[in-house]
């Protein structure tokens, strides 16, 4: 089993940034990739980035040049920087990771961006 923790979220003005971050514990040997999704009220959940093993990225059109991910293997914690925050990006930030095929969940947490 993997549990994931995340945290970072909060209030914030346009324009401005925040860093997320996901605390993986429990089986993290064979984790295949970790990345980042989001759910805005109302929409479907949607991919936002992934780091994979060898250290590759992937980002939607919408988070390339703002978001950037990353992780530090040593503390088993994927981050995900984001600047240049706009209102639509306001959504429930969830963390995944993939293992042996399995995909695990964290609860999410809230990012609001308002003036």
């Amino acid at each position: 089993q993997v549990q994931l923790v995340e945290s970072g979220g909060g209030l914030v003005q346009p324009g401005g940034s925040l860093r997320l971050s996901c605390a993986v514990s429990g089986s993290t040997f064979s984790i295949n990739s970790m990345g980042w999704y989001r759910q805005a009220p109302g929409k479907e959940r949607e991919f936002v980035a992934r780091i994979f093993s060898g250290g590759s990225t992937d980002y939607v059109d919408f988070a390339k040049g703002r978001f950037t991910i990353s992780r530090d293997n040593a503390e088993n914690t994927v981050y995900l920087q984001m600047n240049s925050l706009k209102p639509e990006d306001t959504a429930v930030y969830y963390c995944n990771v993939i293992r042996s095929l399995i995909n695990y969940w964290g609860k999410g947490t809230l990012v609001t961006v308002s003036s």
